[in-house]
């Protein structure tokens, strides 16, 4: 019997590639963390699989842990490379002896996808510069990330970005004062090319609504790891409060994440009707081979059903809200403005859709923006006139924003 303990970012790390049901066929029975204060009972009979980040503050908790253990024998797992001195420093604490296992498990950085991962850091930067620590952090991801797909790359950046620069200048030291770990025997080594880039090198994508599956419940509902909170939808089920989006686990996810709004909705007409054809076989059971055919079938249409329940309330819920706040309308109006040179039409549009009450604020602030990119030097900009709009809005605290945007 075994007991996982974890941090704060391998809590969300190890939750986005193993189910509890997976975890728990490897008899792993309790989850515990270490920075937060936990029952002081002394299970000795456990064993304690330890994966954490090799942090300052992680070291310490593990350090008071091993000095008085409360487990039987401890497995020490890091996600990124672990100094010396640390090492040196949990083996002092080792007083008991109790360690059987230290060993660095490249898997530092959360994945939301095959093709995606995040670390889950806001706020990034402050300004043009980088927050120390979380440049650190982005470059200790980075290296990770490579560690476990075992290449050593050659190091591009954006030239004119100061940002990409650091970064990479901050990657690059990690693999070099870590050389030993980097000589990987792989003749695609010579073909890997880690490429920074600056995303805001492209001001307009971020300004125009998405109208993909996976993008719109990100902008509108938000994906967290992977899961959608619905708790504000009304009516809704006690088990559809939250639900999990991923491509992994969702068959009817996979296929449709990347299709635009419309073909979705038709996959979900094509997914209700076979699961009513489904729904309709199951009513007649009159005999034992009935029963047992229905049983047989049970576990799949459960798991039917629920996918069902599941992405009709999101799409609904998604509909409701491009009907509420008239989306289509500022999406047409957003994709004008991208594509075409027509300034009085543009400028009247977006006035009459910042006065538009059903249009929510950041709508409105990205039409103002898309102008401002567009028509910086047009000799009849307006803009003063639609940051009065924006005012008259009651939008002050964002309108600050704007302002430092221009």
């Amino acid at each position: 019997m075994k007991l996982l303990l974890m941090d704060k970012d391998t809590t969300s790390i190890v939750s986005m590639a193993y189910s509890q049901s997976e975890i728990l066929q490897k008899e792993v029975f309790l989850f515990e963390r270490i920075d937060v204060a936990s029952n002081q009972e002394h299970m000795k009979h456990l064993k304690c699989i330890v994966f954490v980040r090799p942090s300052s503050e992680n070291i310490a908790y593990l350090a008071k842990e091993l000095q008085e253990p409360k487990y039987g024998v401890y497995y020490l797992y890091f996600s990124n490379i672990l100094s010396k001195a640390d090492l040196k420093k949990l083996a002092e604490s080792d007083v008991m002896e109790s360690v059987r296992e230290v060993q660095e498990f490249y898997a530092d950085y959360v994945p939301l996808s095959p093709f995606l991962y995040s670390l889950n850091i806001k706020g990034a930067t402050e300004g043009l510069q980088w927050r120390s620590y979380n440049l650190l952090r982005s470059a200790q991801g980075i290296t990770s990330l490579l560690l476990s797909l075992k290449r050593n790359p050659f190091i591009r950046f954006q030239a004119n970005s100061d940002l990409s620069r650091r970064l990479a200048d901050k990657v690059r030291e990690i693999l070099s004062k870590e050389s030993a770990l980097f000589e990987f025997r792989n003749e695609t080594d010579s073909a890997t090319i880690l490429l920074i880039l600056d995303r805001r090198e492209d001001a307009v994508t971020p300004l125009l609504l998405q109208w993909t599956y996976q993008a719109m419940v990100h902008e509108l509902l938000t994906i967290t790891n992977n899961r959608v909170s619905l708790a504000n939808v009304p009516g809704v089920s006690d088990e559809l409060k939250e639900v999990v989006l991923s491509a992994e686990n969702d068959e009817f996810y996979a296929q449709a994440q990347y299709n635009n709004f419309g073909e979705t909705g038709q996959k979900i007409k094509n997914l209700m009707e076979e699961f009513q054809k489904k729904a309709k076989s199951t009513q007649r059971v009159e005999s034992i081979s009935d029963m047992k055919t229905f049983v047989e079938a049970y576990p799949q249409f459960k798991k039917m059903s629920g996918t069902v329940a599941k992405h009709v309330t999101v799409v609904g819920e998604l509909s409701s809200k491009v009907g509420k706040h008239q989306l289509m309308e500022v999406s047409v109006a957003e994709q004008e403005i991208t594509c075409r040179n027509d300034h009085a039409q543009h400028l009247n549009s977006v006035k009459q859709l910042i006065a538009n009450s059903s249009i929510r604020d950041e709508d409105a602030l990205r039409l103002v923006m898309l102008y401002a990119l567009k028509y910086e030097k047009h000799s009849n900009n307006a803009l003063v006139n639609l940051m009065e709009a924006l005012k008259k809005r009651g939008i002050e605290e964002q309108r600050s924003k704007v302002n430092h945007f221009f």
